[in-house]
């Protein structure tokens, strides 16, 4: 395991949207991981769905029994702006952190390849300073009316990644009130993790404080700050964010330590870059009195089973000639 000595410099990026406009975003992405490795950050996060969008308010013309015209091609805008993994826009990201020298996340909405081509994933990107892809984690469990726009992950999309300054890993926004995505993460190893977010209610910085108590962990949350006025003024389905306030999301990025305490942010109201310096001793020092998969395990009582195998639609078995699905 690596030695937790030392500090590293962390960056959370607050950053807004530029909706149904990957490539857009893609280079915002580039500018703003190089300005935060320009300030010594040497790991930087974007916010959940930041590349693709997370699109606030918009309901997509659904309601229980219907669907209409409307929001079906607002949906195939959506599902053209998301991105393939790997593809050009994957590339254009890892050449970023390539750049930068930086370890980036970035949270994307992924549009799947592996099986038909037409559900759309959650998803959060892990690249290394080479520029390689080293991981990938699709949400779980889209909440509430993601549902209608997203599929579920499985468990083999739960990378903790090794770097010179700890274990990388993370889950995205209410995947992390889940105790066993949460305890798989811990059973990894996770030093620094990672929690992309759309909630920017206050209450959700007590989240963040209960991860880095229960892990005895650095948490990165990191928002988006998001207006109406930054959706597109040809989106079809405008009359669906009537009801909603100027400001959608106030954003609420913040960093907490392996006892608690807030080391920056929140941030509200604005974009911004968090950067954060943090003492890996405190990793250690943390777990002297409660370590959750160690000592304060009790594996004779309670045991969690995690299963990593990809879950495939179709498989094909004996004497068809066809490969698996």
């Amino acid at each position: 395991m690596e030695e937790l000595t030392g500090w590293v410099k962390v960056a959370v990026v607050q950053a807004s949207p530029l909706y149904f406009d990957p490539l857009g975003s893609v280079e915002k992405v580039a500018r703003l991981t190089l300005e935060a490795a320009g300030q010594g950050a040497r790991l930087v996060l974007f916010p959940e769905a930041y590349v693709g969008g997370y699109p606030w308010g918009l309901a997509f013309g659904t309601a229980v029994g219907g669907r209409t015209p409307a929001g079906r091609r607002t949906w195939e805008r959506y599902w053209r702006s998301a991105v393939e993994v790997p593809g050009p826009h994957t590339r254009a990201l890892g050449e970023a952190a390539r750049e930068a020298g930086v370890y980036l996340a970035v949270g994307v909405i992924e549009r799947d390849t592996t099986f038909s081509g037409g559900t759309l994933f959650c998803t959060l990107l892990y690249f290394g300073p080479d520029g390689a892809l080293l991981g990938k984690h699709r949400k779980l469990k889209p909440t509430a009316a993601e549902r209608i726009i997203w599929g579920e992950g499985d468990g083999s999309t739960l990378p903790v990644i090794s770097t010179p300054f700890g274990r990388v890993g993370g889950l995205i926004c209410w995947e992390n009130y889940m105790p066993l995505a949460r305890m798989a993460l811990y059973a990894k190893g996770v030093d620094l993790y990672l929690a992309p977010t759309a909630d920017a209610r206050e209450r959700w910085q007590a989240t963040l404080q209960h991860i880095a108590l229960e892990g005895r962990c650095f948490v990165l949350g990191c928002n988006q700050f998001v207006t109406r006025a930054m959706y597109p003024a040809d989106l079809e389905v405008a009359e669906e964010l009537a009801r909603w306030p100027e400001v959608l999301c106030r954003g609420g990025s913040a960093v907490y330590s392996p006892a608690g305490e807030r080391v920056a942010g929140p941030l509200w109201d604005q974009e911004g870059i968090l950067l954060a310096d943090l003492d890996l001793a405190e990793i250690p020092r943390g777990k002297f009195d409660f370590d959750v998969t160690g000592h304060y395990a009790r594996p004779d009582v309670f045991r969690l089973v995690v299963t990593e195998e990809p879950q495939r639609p179709v498989v094909w078995s004996g004497g068809s000639g066809a490969e698996e699905a």
